[in-house]
């Protein structure tokens, strides 16, 4: 009868090991510009930077991914209203990086593990590319639940 009422766990990939010589920085952000040539690489079209520069000055944190030579290769950055919802923004590795998709499932894993110890109980919601559904689903994500989408506006200035 108990084991009945147990509810299983669903389980967790394991921690994705981030290859020797890259490194992740939750200090420093990277300029405007920097983000902008990767997202631009990504595929996402060019944006202003003062209007980069002020989403990264909104955002609760940041999470660079670096080469061996110190180019920014990777990143995510997080805004939340600190109560029910936590979202992750500008999910972005260099196409062009061979080591992209373990970069890509060291990103997602370290901001999806950051989301839960800071903010336990907010939902997620992600700003992804294609590219980046395996490693989300691999975490338990789900696209477009029950046919939600999701809305966006966007502001001038």
């Amino acid at each position: 009868m108990l084991d009945s009422l147990l509810i299983p766990f669903r389980g967790q990939p394991q921690p994705p090991q981030l290859p020797l010589g890259y490194g992740l920085d939750t200090e420093t952000p990277p300029s405007a510009e920097e983000l902008n040539a990767l997202l631009v690489a990504c595929g996402d079209p060019a944006r202003p930077p003062q209007r980069l520069q002020r989403a990264l000055e909104a955002s609760a944190w940041q999470l660079s991914l670096r080469g061996p030579d110190g180019q920014l290769l990777g990143f995510v950055r997080a805004t939340s209203d600190q109560a029910l919802n936590a979202n992750l923004w500008d999910l972005a590795v260099h196409p062009a990086e061979p080591q992209a998709e373990p970069l890509l499932q060291v990103l997602v894993h370290t901001a999806l593990g950051r989301l839960r110890r800071e903010l336990p109980g907010c939902s997620i919601s992600v700003a992804a590319p294609q590219g980046a559904l395996v490693a989300l689903q691999q975490h338990g994500f789900v696209v477009d639940p029950g046919g939600i989408r999701a809305m966006g506006l966007r502001l001038n200035s």
